[in-house]
């Protein structure tokens, strides 16, 4: 990334914004202005989108309105949308209006001619598609309300921070609904192999639901606890997502181990504060060690991509599996990168603990 000091402030401004809260509406109204000035843009809005049984979208656009995006406007024009079908194609490619139709395409759309009309005129767009989940999308789009295309640095801007937008929104997606922290801990943790803990660093628990200590006390021996009551190894990733940049924490903040015949994993979820230290949530799951790839990620793959998601949700290595499959290794790796990218995951113990969740929704 080629950024300018002012560029590199402004992308630590937005992704500090894109981790204040867990609310949709107060991520985007606190990142939309840093965000607008680095992506040189005029305007943003979010999507959200399930696709199954029947595509079912939600708007959230911070400050300013945009007429066209409103409730019950979209929906007569949404057929319309020829945003939808480029950015599907190429899910976490940033995508410019160029590379979508022509100019000419472009000003004759309904989309753009409606925009008009409400006196609004989205005349340039540039716009991303994030894979939350299977099935679970967010579209996010930036636009120029003037005749003046977005460059390969406004291209290369909302690129880089991308990764941020899409734990930032999924983030908010787990808690959307809960109002208490209280109400999360009693009534969505309470299966006898989740549990979950809010830390402060470095390791004082200060809330912690019922199912945590008997899963603390059968994954570690007396020996693995320190003072405070936590396990050394999971004190010791806290403390280390601590001190680590935003861009370092992405890949790092799951933590797996496989012990007999079951994963146990720990997710490290950073909370928002408006004031004093900030605390974490830490979500624990047992999980069988045989995981069966769930119908909503294999329906995303190509037979041969499924299979291989089979045996990594095995826990066997690339090379274990290209020996399995008779196959080189070289060919594995290149499914893996294919499925992490066609399923939105960063890593194999994102992938493990999203696969989980679809399986057993906790």
């Amino acid at each position: 990334m080629n950024f300018s000091t002012r560029e590199l402030v402004l992308r630590d401004t937005v992704i500090s914004a894109l981790n204040s809260s867990l609310s949709f509406p107060e991520v985007l109204k606190a990142a939309r202005e840093p965000l607008l000035e680095f992506a040189q843009a005029d305007a943003a809005a979010l999507c959200l989108m399930r696709v199954t049984p029947s595509l079912a979208f939600q708007w959230h656009v911070p400050g300013h309105r945009i007429p066209l995006l409103d409730a019950g406007v979209y929906e007569s024009v949404s057929h319309h949308d020829f945003v939808r079908g480029p950015i599907f194609a190429r899910p976490n490619v940033v995508i410019r209006d160029e590379e979508m139709l022509s100019r000419e395409e472009y000003d004759h759309s309904p989309l753009y001619q409606h925009s008009r009309d409400l006196g609004m005129g989205l005349d340039r767009v540039m716009a991303i598609l994030l894979p939350i989940g299977p099935d679970y999308f967010g579209a996010f789009a930036l636009y120029r309300t003037s005749d003046c295309a977005f460059t390969d640095q406004c291209a290369t801007a909302l690129s880089s921070i991308t990764a941020h937008l899409m734990n930032s929104v999924r983030n908010c997606g787990t808690y959307q609904a809960l109002t208490t922290r209280t109400r999360l801990l009693d009534e969505l943790y309470s299966p006898p192999d989740t549990g979950f803990l809010i830390v402060e660093p470095p390791s004082r628990v200060v809330q912690r639901s019922r199912r945590a200590d008997s899963l603390l006390e059968k994954w570690f021996t007396p020996s693995d606890f320190d003072s405070s009551g936590l396990p050394e190894v999971i004190r010791t990733r806290l403390n280390a997502l601590v001190r680590m940049d935003a861009d370092s924490r992405l890949g790092n903040d799951v933590w797996v181990s496989l012990e007999h015949d079951a994963y146990r994993v720990v997710r490290f979820i950073e909370m928002p504060a408006p004031e004093g230290p900030r605390q974490w949530a830490l979500v624990m799951n047992e999980l069988p060690m045989s995981i069966p790839l769930p119908v909503e990620m294999r329906r995303k793959l190509t037979p041969a991509e499924a299979n291989v998601a089979r045996h990594m949700l095995r826990n066997q290595s690339n090379e274990q599996i290209a020996d399995e499959l008779a196959v080189s290794c070289h060919t594995v790796k290149t499914h893996v990168k294919k499925i992490f990218k066609k399923l939105g995951v960063d890593e194999r113990a994102d992938f493990l603990y999203q696969a989980a969740h679809l399986n057993k929704p906790v």
